[in-house]
């Protein structure tokens, strides 16, 4: 009987999130357009995305042509390997993703979050399942008071949130304010980043032999998630990955 009662009120409580979802539809992500069933994007929309896709660097994720005589490893990350051991990235940057990039950094808008985790999620696999911690990338303090938030600790929980691996919010902490690497050349992020990034010293036992992976927004040119890595190496933490929403693939001085 009180089976029976339990079946009852699933369908009905089943009916209720069906008839919800027709009432208040979803919204798509890209133009805000309103979609059936708690949609994301329309199929054109979707179709627009350009994911990240073999053959690419194993190292910075960057989009390979064809293999490299190196491997799977680009000439530059050859020729100046970074701090950090490998990179995966979901989208490659584009007009379509900017807008998501943005809304989510400049805006706050946080209803694809969970979208986003799952594709970070599904990109970063390999590098997830070897993982002790995701760190998302710090804003300094002032940018955080001023800003409300750190779009990197978003997209850290939203891929903790799909996998088992815990978020160290604390694991990193930015004490050099600097200009936004936004419109800055490559020689200038680097410079911008350098040593601006430090574990904090009650948070070094923890970061010691731990495997990490930094989650940001975007790869653009790596300085960031580079001067990250260095950081977290030079208190002891036995592996790096990287793991972004997006990747630049074009000219290295895009404005994000």
């Amino acid at each position: 009987m009180e089976q029976d009662e339990d079946q009852s009120n699933a369908h009905r409580l089943s009916a209720l999130v069906n008839w919800t979802r027709d009432l208040f539809p979803g919204r798509s992500l890209l133009s805000n357009d309103p979609l059936a069933f708690g949609g994301a994007f329309r199929a054109d929309e979707f179709g627009a995305l350009s994911f990240v896709t073999p053959p690419n660097c194993d190292q910075c994720a960057r989009p390979l042509e064809v293999i490299e005589p190196h491997g799977s490893i680009c000439g530059a990350c050859s020729a100046d390997p970074p701090a950090f051991a490998r990179t995966r990235s979901a989208l490659i940057y584009s007009d379509e993703t900017a807008k998501l990039v943005l809304s989510l950094k400049r805006q706050g808008h946080r209803s694809g979050l969970s979208v986003y985790g799952q594709w970070m999620a599904a990109a970063g696999r390999d590098i997830i399942a070897e993982a002790d911690a995701l760190i998302p990338v710090p804003l300094h303090y002032r940018r955080l008071i001023v800003r409300g938030f750190n779009q990197a600790g978003w997209l850290a929980t939203a891929v903790s949130n799909v996998t088992p691996i815990p978020v160290w919010h604390d694991g990193l902490k930015r004490h050099k304010s600097a200009p936004s690497q936004g419109r800055l050349t490559p020689k200038q992020r680097l410079e911008n980043v350098r040593s601006a990034f430090s574990v904090p010293p009650k948070k070094s036992i923890r970061i010691k032999g731990a495997r990490v992976v930094l989650v940001d927004d975007v790869y653009t040119t790596g300085a960031t998630l580079n001067a990250c890595a260095k950081a977290l190496v030079k208190a002891g933490a036995a592996h790096v990955d990287t793991l972004t929403l997006a990747r630049v693939a074009g000219p290295k001085n895009m404005l994000i």
